[in-house]
């Protein structure tokens, strides 16, 4: 019996495309510690969804163990789905039935109601109790995460399984949610997010890098960028877009890419700065300024990526 709330055993998982198999999880292990709240982050594709339909007991892996709660996600599926709770990346819930007919339906599922465990969840509901008679399909984006999020924990699941839940809500609905997961971490709630956002990756205790169904690093969000092995630069100008193609060209850069107002440069070595600057404004680049960067997940996995 495994004693970690999430054990993942060298998983994998393909598809068949035409005559060809496509991996979308291949020989993944990791440990999720009981309590926290463990990210999974990457792109669109990366096999994120697949590895959480694994976990959820929804897919068959390939090879290797999944354990939720020392379970088997093949062998015990019965006894998985009793204690977590899922909410997948596209709002499931039925759209023609309320906000309280919607938790209702999944409270009965549950063998449960909503009064039993109302202190679990009342941080959420009292954020759409005002609309508890509107149809589900009327909500707006926020509305309908927290609507999902209350259902998937209305049984009180020992571990919640999040996909995505932030995609395509604004900014402020992404905030108020990560708000609610870390309230609900006081209730010794074990909790594994994905997220194609790499700036949610710090609002995780851990976080697990995925591109192309392959883990990158797994580590605390700070020792992933305290891992980042070159000097990073951040460059602006007037002239951005020529900016990013005059630096990609140059040998003593070994990256560069767009980064909110700024280009993110990752060099050899810092001493090239003034040789850089030098270079571009012989190629017409005008008020330039470069200052050392701060390094975030992105530019972390973006280093794994090249590797």
């Amino acid at each position: 019996m495994h004693k970690s709330p999430i054990v993942v055993d060298g998983i994998s998982k393909s598809y068949p495309v035409g005559k060809e198999k496509v991996n979308a999880v291949t020989n993944i292990s990791f440990i999720v510690n009981p309590g926290e709240i463990f990210g999974l982050i990457g792109p669109d594709g990366a096999g994120k969804t697949s590895l959480f339909r694994i976990l959820t007991t929804l897919l068959i892996p390939d090879n290797g163990n999944a354990y939720v709660e020392g379970f088997n996600t093949v062998n015990d599926y019965h006894e998985i789905r009793k204690i977590v709770g899922y909410m997948p990346g596209r709002f499931s819930l039925y759209q023609d039935l309320s906000v309280e007919e919607n938790l209702s339906f999944f409270a009965t599922l549950f063998n449960t109601s909503l009064e039993e465990n109302y202190d679990l969840v009342k941080d959420i509901y009292n954020q759409i109790e005002p609309f508890k008679k509107r149809r589900a399909g009327k909500l707006s984006g926020g509305m309908k995460q927290k609507l999902a999020l209350c259902c998937a924990l209305i049984h009180r699941p020992h571990v919640l399984f999040l996909d995505e839940p932030t995609t395509g809500v604004d900014a402020v609905s992404r905030t108020e949610f990560w708000t609610l997961l870390r309230k609900l971490q006081d209730q010794s709630i074990t909790m594994m997010v994905s997220t194609p956002y790499m700036d949610e990756a710090s609002l995780c205790d851990r976080v697990a890098l995925i591109q192309n169904g392959n883990i990158l690093d797994i580590d605390t969000p700070k020792e992933i960028t305290n891992k980042f092995e070159n000097p990073l630069w951040a460059f602006r100008s007037d002239q951005m877009y020529k900016l990013l193609l005059d630096l990609q060209q140059m040998d003593n850069v070994i990256a560069c890419y767009p980064f909110g107002q700024h280009h993110h440069v990752v060099l050899h070595q810092d001493q090239d700065v003034p040789e850089i600057l030098d270079q571009l404004k012989a190629k017409g680049q005008t008020n330039l300024k470069a200052e050392p960067g701060i390094v975030t997940i992105e530019d972390c996995f973006m280093q794994q990526m090249r590797k």
